[in-house]
């Protein structure tokens, strides 16, 4: 009896990336401008008109765009920022990084965002800013969100790395709000490779955070320079956008197919295996960044041989995010378990399944019954499938 085929390995993420970008970033290669420079200056004038007109900026992380916003916004030791504890490290980071506190706010369970509800307990004469995340693509309230803000003078700095082409109340996130920023790293629904940018407010902003992102250095009439302030070194090439504006002409057709194969997830998905599924988002405002479903509760302690044999199976598994308030780091800054039980649990029974715009709707049936084949075989339940 011959044996089934090998399926390929379904990662939980891949860029799609077109023929058209790869000749296009062969030209700029050919051209022999590789760095900042006319494709940059292309791709920021698209951002803005994306955005209403507001000035963006490229730099090269979405982290080095966190970071230089938070010195645009004058934080500094001495000064805390609240955040949310479930996130990717560098929300944390950056914080620290210009020398101020990062202040963990637990988060909501049924969107897994900060609870906005807890934040005004967590402000203080030292916060400065508030710096919520979009997880998954789904947009924290914006309404509530600047009603504390403007109440208590703080600025807002959009941790919207994961929700390019989200919206809140029928407007694009990044067309609205304070300072946003946006990641572009390979697993993002728009890429550069590695990259990101800031929405700013106003022209002088922009140009303040340009000095920021490069040396200090203003550029003189005559040639020289003039460096008055600190910079780093976080411009983009234009290699990177070369690739973005070529994912960018395709965006809103790879969130309508992410949005779909969402929809096929909660069709297929064997709700008696105990998982709870992430916020269904019935208002279309996020953009399917990833689907993350949670381990049933007793499975949790065994997520490390659940993503093995999901492996196994052919299926790639992340695990977005552990609860960053229990790492070391933090830990060492007074932090320890029991402090945000929402982000705990969370945390620790998140997985997060294929979902990018390539995949089919038979991929997802192989994703869901993968998942079934995996807990039958946790549980030790002899289940009839084609496992």
């Amino acid at each position: 009896m011959s044996s089934a085929p090998v399926q390929p390995m379904l990662p939980f993420t891949r860029p799609s990336i077109d023929e058209r970008t790869i000749s296009d970033i062969a030209a700029v290669l050919r051209s022999g401008w590789i760095t900042t420079g006319p494709k940059c200056q292309e791709f920021e004038s698209a951002l803005s008109m994306r955005f209403g007109g507001r000035p963006v900026r490229l730099v090269n992380s979405g982290t080095a765009s966190l970071e230089l916003a938070l010195r645009l916004c004058g934080v500094g030791p001495g000064h805390e920022v609240i955040t949310t504890p479930h996130s990717w490290i560098a929300t944390a980071n950056v914080v620290l990084s210009v020398g101020a506190t990062p202040v963990f706010v637990d988060v909501d369970r049924r969107t897994r965002n900060i609870d906005l509800g807890l934040v005004e307990a967590a402000i203080t004469p030292r916060t400065r800013a508030l710096m919520p995340v979009d997880l998954a693509g789904l947009p924290v309230d914006r309404d509530h969100l600047y009603e504390i803000a403007q109440r208590h003078g703080l600025r807002v700095v959009e941790d919207a790395a994961q929700s390019f082409g989200s919206q809140w109340n029928g407007r694009e996130v990044g067309s609205i709000g304070d300072l946003v920023s946006f990641s572009f790293h390979a697993n993002k629904n728009l890429t550069t490779a590695e990259g990101g940018c800031l929405v700013l407010n106003t022209d002088e902003e922009a140009m303040r955070f340009e000095k920021l992102r490069l040396q200090g250095v203003t550029r003189l009439p005559d040639g020289g320079i003039e460096v008055e302030n600190w910079g780093g070194k976080a411009n983009l090439t234009d290699i990177a956008a070369a690739i973005g504006l070529g994912q960018l002409r395709h965006i809103d057709t790879f969130n309508a197919r992410r949005r779909e194969l969402a929809r096929r997830y909660f069709e297929r998905w064997d709700l008696s295996l105990g998982f709870e599924l992430p916020p269904a988002d019935l208002e279309n405002r996020g953009n399917w960044h990833m689907f993350q479903p949670l381990l049933p509760q007793a499975l949790a302690p065994r997520r490390g041989a659940f993503i093995e044999s999901m492996k196994s199976l052919g299926i790639g598994v992340g695990v977005h995010y552990p609860a960053m308030h229990l790492f070391s780091l933090f830990r060492a800054r007074g932090y320890a378990r029991g402090d945000f039980p929402v982000a705990e649990d969370i945390g620790a029974r998140t997985v997060t399944m294929p979902l990018f715009p390539a995949m089919t709707e038979a991929d997802v049936d192989r994703v869901c019954a993968a998942v079934t084949c995996a807990i039958s075989a946790l549980n030790r339940i002899k289940r009839k499938s084609a496992c």
